[in-house]
């Protein structure tokens, strides 16, 4: 049987998250019901921030009540504190997000506050998510560069990543926050944290600015990763890391793996439309 690889679709909050105009609340909820009928087991739908932040994200809540639950698919959001995390729960997500980085000036410049606060920020959403029984996954933000502090060494990774699993997230998604990784600094990268983290407990999550995120997504599979975040359609950006082009677009993801004869669960045909629409929404 060939080996099975998860994909985490990312696209209706990290895809959407920084384009320019408002997205209609229906098209959204389109996007992400689309996105259902794919096969995904994740879908990261949304997230529960402010408005005066990220104003493409107020309605946050709508979202989650206009989209078409399927069984089998774990619906999350983004969570940077106590009001997000109960006004998400509310909302009824599956899952939820918490985000820290591995760089100090990325940190104060995103969040307003150092790294250990930040993850001092994210104890009480843990201790709440186990009472709710809710899963909490963790990002690392600018885990090879950043556009603020340069070159981020592996250690500043490993120390937040094993910092978030000790507080309870089931699994760390290792982000190149702005595209500058390159084979070459992620194999260095991957080396190094699966020296101290299991490969089953990481994900990667992939710009695509310098065109590298496929290569990069290769080196991770030759290291054991199983787990890769993409956007449909290829869009993102990062609203705090200037000129970062969108994440890794899902169908070149897929379609690279179905090559190799990794299997998504994930249906091509279904994949092209949700692209084609996703698209759209940012071309118009």
């Amino acid at each position: 049987m060939p080996e099975h690889v998860k994909i985490f679709e990312v696209g209706p909050r990290d895809g959407l998250q920084n384009q320019k105009r408002l997205i209609a609340t229906e098209d959204k909820i389109k996007l992400v019901d689309m996105l259902s009928n794919c096969g995904f087991s994740h879908i990261e739908t949304t997230s529960f921030v402010s408005p005066k932040w990220v104003p493409q994200m107020a309605d946050a809540a709508a979202v989650m009540a206009g989209i078409s639950k399927k069984g089998g698919t774990a619906y999350t959001a983004l969570t940077p504190n106590m009001r997000g995390y109960e006004a998400a729960i509310e909302a009824g997500v599956d899952e939820v997000a918490i985000f820290g980085s591995a760089s100090e000036g990325f940190s104060w410049k995103n969040i307003n506050c150092s790294i250990e606060d930040s993850l001092l920020r994210f104890l009480p959403i843990i201790e709440q998510a186990k009472i709710d029984k809710c899963k909490v996954r963790g990002y690392v933000s600018c885990v090879t560069h950043c556009p603020y502090d340069g070159r981020i060494a592996p250690d500043q990774v490993i120390r937040v990543a094993l910092r978030l699993l000790d507080m309870g997230c089931y699994e760390i998604s290792l982000g190149d926050t702005i595209g500058a990784a390159t084979p070459e600094t992620t194999h260095r990268l991957i080396s190094s944290v699966m020296n101290e983290i299991p490969g089953n407990l990481i994900a990667g999550h992939f710009h695509d600015t310098n065109n590298n995120a496929l290569k990069n997504i290769d080196v991770c599979l030759e290291a054991g990763i199983r787990t890769f975040d993409s956007a449909v359609g290829g869009l993102g950006g990062c609203p705090y890391a200037e000129g970062a082009k969108g994440n890794v677009d899902t169908v070149a993801v897929v379609n690279m793996l179905h090559e190799m004869n990794y299997e998504t669960g994930l249906s091509i045909e279904k994949l092209n439309k949700a692209s084609a629409f996703a698209r759209s929404l940012s071309e118009s």
